[in-house]
């Protein structure tokens, strides 16, 4: 492969040709660091032309090739296998704001921009980029888009896909294809944006997008709700809905043990309520017209849901400070349970309207198979997405829980699957779920998706094992 490497080096300079276990650890391990591959190369393209060289180089050399972002994905999908026979084709070089149209409200941004920096540009235009998540800080557009990544604003404005316009593509043959078409119409046959969105690399590289803008907000306020059950929570939802509208852009569930893992491991944050409650929501209203009409909305809104003892008590953030204290509780969720020791973590929806019964019968049932397991149950609960986490008894040991990870999984996907839902909402499949997935697609919906595979890259060299 020396001849390989060498083309590489000339084609985006041998500065961006790592081979060195030290250089490249970073690009192979995941996110979490409980599992590192290896690689044949860590490759660092800067444009589009180059990314193009290197997939023909791949494919004239039969090298296998894991596009990456930011790495911070959590199913193993952006990290090579243990082989080190694929390079790793890290676009993080490549983070250009390519253009600004404020009339068309879009901006057109290469993959390896940061999601934050995206946010960033786009408030400076006096715009809103919505899409928001834990890891913005360093996930990138191309990961987002190749994930179809949610976040807390799906609600109001949908996941990734929601937001894109338009692609820029390199195929697993090594040709660009140029979609970044800011149309928010366009019916000339098969949408390819759509086929190339959540396919997690394995049918191409995404090397740009052209994202959707909005306007920035007049007013955004932020309020936490106590009740005591899911099932009051989406009583409160639909309440929401029917007061706020479209301006109803955030609806976030939190149980009873989340806080209490905030409260035990960022004691610096401060809580809300004197007393504790089993069911939490974050809400938060983005209003086009004013602060008063936006609060006269959310004072309507907790008075009567109030008045009708679906929650028990509630704050309204007054000020940005206040505002942003809410939301680091839920901010801080992930953090605290990750110092809280290990934990199974899933990423599942189920239609909101069945979310209260999942709960209670998932809960029940892993109580009964592992007793005083548990539940950190959080997550966007106006979308339907919950990550349904589960942390060992408080005096069993992390290692010996983690061993009873598959049969787990089992008994909560399969709770999924009977309430309708998806054992992935937003993370993808990656490695992880490559197999588990085939357990409850129809083989029908497997035959056409392997079908799109072999036809769009039929030497399997786009990340291989994962997805499929």
């Amino acid at each position: 492969m020396s001849e390989f490497l060498q083309q590489c080096r000339t084609v985006v300079g041998g500065q961006n040709v790592l081979t060195g276990e030290a250089d490249m650890a970073g690009y192979v391990t995941e996110w979490r660091r409980r599992l590192a591959g290896r690689a044949l190369a860590v490759v660092r393209p800067g444009s589009t032309e180059e990314v193009a060289s290197i997939v023909r180089l791949c494919n004239t050399h039969r090298v296998p090739v894991v596009p990456q972002g930011g790495n911070t994905g959590l199913v193993l999908g952006s990290v090579p296998d243990d082989s080190g026979t694929a390079i790793v084709l890290s676009l993080n070089r490549m983070n250009k704001v390519r253009a600004v149209d404020q009339i068309n409200n879009t901006i057109t941004v290469e993959a390896g921009c940061i999601l934050a920096q995206v946010q960033a540009v786009a408030t400076e235009c006096n715009r809103l980029f919505p899409l928001s998540l834990a890891a913005e800080g360093s996930c990138t557009i191309g990961g987002n888009l190749s994930t179809n990544a949610g976040g807390t604003a799906v609600l109001r404005y949908g996941n990734t896909r929601d937001l894109c316009l338009g692609l820029e593509v390199v195929t697993p043959q090594g040709e660009i294809w140029n979609g970044l078409r800011g149309l928010r119409k366009d019916n000339t046959g098969y949408d390819l944006r759509d086929l190339y969105i959540g396919a997690e690399g394995t049918l191409g590289v995404i090397t740009a997008a052209v994202m959707k803008l909005f306007p920035q907000p007049k007013a955004r306020l932020t309020a936490l709700a106590a009740m005591q059950t899911p099932a009051a929570a989406l009583t409160l939802l639909s309440m929401a809905q029917s007061t706020c509208g479209a301006a109803l852009t955030g609806f976030e569930l939190m149980s009873r043990f989340c806080l209490e893992l905030v409260a035990r491991h960022f004691p610096q944050l401060p809580m809300p309520f004197a007393d504790p409650y089993p069911q939490y929501v974050l809400l938060e209203l983005s209003d086009s017209e004013s602060e008063e009409h936006a609060m006269a909305m959310f004072e309507g809104l907790i008075t009567r849901a109030l008045e009708e003892d679906v929650i028990q008590d509630a704050v309204v953030a007054s000020s940005l400070a206040q505002s942003k204290s809410l939301w680091n509780l839920r901010e801080h969720i992930p953090m605290a349970q990750m110092e809280e020791g290990l934990n199974i973590k899933h990423d599942i929806s189920v239609p909101i309207s069945r979310i209260g019964d999942f709960i209670e019968q998932t809960d029940r049932l892993l109580q009964k198979h592992y007793p005083g397991s548990r539940p950190v149950n959080f997550g966007h609960l106006g979308d339907g997405n919950l990550h349904y986490n589960l942390s060992p008894a408080v005096a069993a040991s992390d290692r010996d829980f983690l061993e009873n990870v598959h049969a787990v999984n089992q008994l909560v996907h399969d709770s999924v699957h009977k309430f309708g839902g998806s054992i992935s909402a937003e993370h993808g499949l990656g490695a992880q779920k490559r197999e588990e997935i085939r357990q409850y697609k129809s083989p029908v919906e497997m035959k056409l998706m392997e079908s799109i595979k072999q036809a769009l890259d039929p030497l399997n060299l786009m990340n291989p094992g994962k997805v499929l």
